[in-house]
């Protein structure tokens, strides 16, 4: 495998950007991703949330942070996203 095939397959990888709304575990966040969906028949756009748990490594994130994650292998059962920056800080 050249490396030209494996960083084409890292830029394949999924990234969301939501906001933070649980730190209580240890290196583990919960993330809110926010999208807006048409309703089939009605026609309105309705908000749907997802919740993702991701991994901080440095346990830096707190509730109400804007954050990027990114897809990575499972790093448990419910884990399998990682935190790549805060995007903004809660005030």
């Amino acid at each position: 495998m050249s490396t030209e095939t494996i960083t084409t397959d890292r830029n394949m990888r999924k990234e969301r950007i939501g906001v933070v709304t649980s730190n209580s575990m240890t290196k583990s966040i919960v993330v809110a991703v926010e999208r807006k969906e048409k309703h089939v028949k009605y026609g309105k756009f309705v908000k749907k949330t997802s919740k993702f748990m991701a991994h901080d490594e440095a346990d830096t994130c707190n509730v109400g942070d804007t954050v990027r994650i990114m897809e990575t292998r499972p790093l448990s059962k419910s884990k399998c996203w990682r935190l790549v920056e805060v995007v903004e800080r809660a005030k």
